[in-house]
């Protein structure tokens, strides 16, 4: 009996301290992942430090990438597989245009492209 008592406290502590993501972090900007698009396509965000939540509701595994006018890769997210997401914080992005795409093999080709302004 004793055991079972402590199995299952050990069991009510594992899943208060949680295994996943239980949404998007205060002031993330959410992001759609998708088979071959993002949602929104056109995000607007702050300079500085910028916090996406990406939310994989595609079929495939999915990133995303920021590329600046000169074609200069700046950042990269973790792969988010299929049915889960991740956050993804840029810790010093400056004012201006940039293009966010996913870098897995022809996704961007596909259409998964858009803009991010930063003001």
């Amino acid at each position: 009996m004793r055991y079972l008592v402590c199995s299952l406290a050990a069991v009510a502590l594992l899943a208060a301290c949680g295994g996943g993501s239980s949404g998007p972090p205060a002031g993330a900007i959410s992001v759609k992942l998708t088979d071959y698009k993002f949602g929104p396509s056109e995000i607007s965000a702050p300079a500085g430090k910028v916090v996406f939540y990406l939310v994989n509701s595609g079929t495939t595994a999915h990133d995303l990438a920021i590329r600046d006018a000169s074609n200069k890769q700046l950042a990269l997210s973790e792969v988010v597989a299929p049915g889960d997401s991740k956050v993804f914080t840029v810790d010093n992005i400056a004012a201006g245009s940039y293009v966010i795409f996913c870098s897995q093999t022809g996704h961007e080709a596909n259409g998964m492209v858009g803009k991010l302004t930063v003001t």
